[in-house]
């Protein structure tokens, strides 16, 4: 049964992932949090992933970033990603608007090139953060059916002796 209080639904909803996975996310969370201080976490349960969204108010529309948790890695994505200037090439993606970086870890988040994108997106986000407004944090969706959040384990082939 999932708890009422959001910030127990989202533990919930993180546990269902292997430890290491767990962890990243929630040092990945705990630095957006330090940096977007303003911001709504709006959580999406969804089919394929765990996303957390970033957003200046309670329209989804006008989410700055997220980041996505995969059974495998964890994602940093720009959702005005397109207006960014990128001379490293650090983002990848090719659609219209969502540029993303997949994190080794969440001190990832402190390399020069990606602090500088995260900055970026906020002085360009179509609406501000408001550092005055109170942490909140909205479950916006969850979905029935969901792929599993553990990667599957990797079948070994195993040879077949001849004991003659």
């Amino acid at each position: 049964m999932l708890p009422e209080d959001p910030e127990h639904q989202l533990d919930f909803f993180l546990a269902k992932y292997l430890p290491e996975i767990e962890e990243q996310a929630r040092e990945v969370r705990a630095k957006l949090r330090e940096r977007l201080t303003g911001a709504v976490e709006m959580v999406y349960d969804n089919y394929n992933a765990l996303v957390i969204g970033y957003v200046p108010n309670d329209r989804p529309s006008d989410a700055i970033l997220s980041f996505v948790v995969n059974p495998e890695w964890v994602t940093i994505c720009f959702l005005q990603g397109t207006g960014l200037h990128d001379p490293d090439g650090i983002l990848a993606g090719s659609g219209n608007q969502v540029r993303h970086i997949r994190l080794r870890s969440a001190e990832d988040l402190d390399q020069p090139q990606i602090a500088g994108m995260i900055a970026q997106a906020m002085r360009k986000a179509l609406v501000p953060l408001d550092p005055s407004r109170p942490h909140q944090i909205t479950i916006r969706a969850v979905a029935e059916k969901q792929r599993p959040r553990r990667p599957k384990e990797k079948l070994r082939k195993v040879k077949k002796v001849d004991p003659a």
